[in-house]
């Protein structure tokens, strides 16, 4: 989990949510949402993510729309990490899918639980 979210600080990824859905969820232990400024900024970041991943020894990384970049999904076994356009976001909204309001404030990671 850290691995991520470091990762994803070091590319600068926006709003860095981690919604805890142990006992909510079989798929995962936990799901990350992050914001990217841009498509390419987005793609970009889930690349990185998946390259670092690859390496500490995760593989295959599946992951879902890295070509378009508006809304990457990369699954990291027992974490679902979603990267988003703002928009998109905005638009999709998933915390308050799991009962939680989008956070206001920038930086950091955030728990939901």
């Amino acid at each position: 989990m850290k691995e991520i979210e470091d990762q994803l600080a070091a590319d600068k990824a926006e709003d860095i949510v981690v919604i805890d859905l142990e006992g909510k969820s079989s798929i995962a232990d936990f799901m990350v949402i992050a914001t990217g400024r841009s498509q390419r900024h987005v793609a970009a970041t889930a690349g990185h993510l998946i390259e670092r991943l690859k390496a500490s020894g995760l593989k295959p990384v599946p992951n879902e729309g890295l070509r378009q970049g508006d809304w990457v999904l990369v699954d990291a076994g027992d974490v679902i990490v979603h990267l988003f356009r703002p928009e998109v976001r905005d638009f999709y909204n998933l915390e308050k899918l799991w009962g939680r309001e989008r956070p206001k404030s920038a930086g950091g990671a955030e728990l939901i639980a």
